[in-house]
């Protein structure tokens, strides 16, 4: 399971727009790089390479969830 979540755009309201994520798994702080195109840059892999594709599935549904949430919320 992943903890502490955490994402911030690298660059706001662009067309290639990317974000910095991060979180804790199995206590081990893991980080990376999120684009437009579902493409993931680790910048701390996890150490558990096997598990690797679980969690760049994670992280791709809870940046699709976020980022839809935020952006696409109706206007007041």
């Amino acid at each position: 399971m992943l903890v502490h979540f955490q994402y911030k755009p690298l660059q706001h309201k662009q067309r290639n727009q990317s974000w910095l994520f991060s979180f804790y798994f199995q206590g081990q702080f893991t980080s990376g790089t999120y684009y437009y195109d579902g493409t993931i840059e680790w910048d701390s892999p996890p150490k558990q390479l096997d598990k690797e594709e679980e969690l760049k599935h994670a992280v791709h549904d809870l940046m699709l969830y976020h980022v839809y949430e935020d952006e696409h919320q109706p206007q007041e």
